[in-house]
This record gives C-alpha cells, sequence and structure tokens, in this order.
C-alpha cells in the first residue's frame, strides 16, 4: 500500500514540475496598494493553497460549530433521562 501511495505522490509531484515548466510566464498583479510580478505558475499556486486555507477554516469552524450543538444537546438529554428517572421513582397515589 505504501508503494502505491507513493506512486501517486510521484505522479503528483511529476504534474507539477510539468505545469510549472509550461506555464512559467511571468504576469503582473495589481493589488489596492502596488503590484508585484510572479511566474503564473506560482500565481495558479498560491490562489489555490489560499483557497484551501480558506475552506479549512469554515470546515474548522462548522466543526467547531456542530460539536457544541451536539454537547449542549447531550446535557439536555442527560438532563431529561434524569427527570424520567425521577417521574419514574414517584409512586403513583390513587385518590379515594
Amino acid at each position: 500500500m505504501r508503494i502505491i501511495s507513493y506512486f501517486f505522490l510521484l505522479i503528483i509531484v511529476i504534474f507539477g514540475i510539468t505545469f510549472a515548466t509550461l506555464n512559467s510566464e511571468s504576469v503582473t498583479i495589481n493589488y489596492y496598494f502596488g503590484q508585484a510580478t510572479l511566474a503564473l505558475s506560482l500565481l495558479l499556486v498560491l490562489t489555490f493553497a489560499l483557497g484551501c486555507l480558506i475552506g479549512m477554516i469554515v470546515g474548522f469552524w462548522l466543526l467547531i460549530k456542530a460539536k457544541i450543538i451536539t454537547y449542549r444537546l447531550r446535557q439536555r438529554l442527560t438532563l431529561a433521562e434524569k427527570e424520567i428517572e425521577n417521574l419514574r421513582a414517584i409512586p403513583l397515589q390513587d385518590k379515594v
């Protein structure tokens, strides 16, 4: 299994190297406070990495939010189970 994962990693690296050599033209990036010149392949890789980072941050935020909701629901469930046990322990009284 390790050989297969190394093989896929090698293929990805080879594709990355060929991508960088095919897209080696320089492009100028204009942003609000200035400009910069980068290779097109580097710009695309940086943009992809930034998108992955933002996606991971949003995913982490949603995961934490779901964990908090689950924790609160478990607390409510525990409280409801205790209340049911207390109600079952109370003896029934008949009205005479």
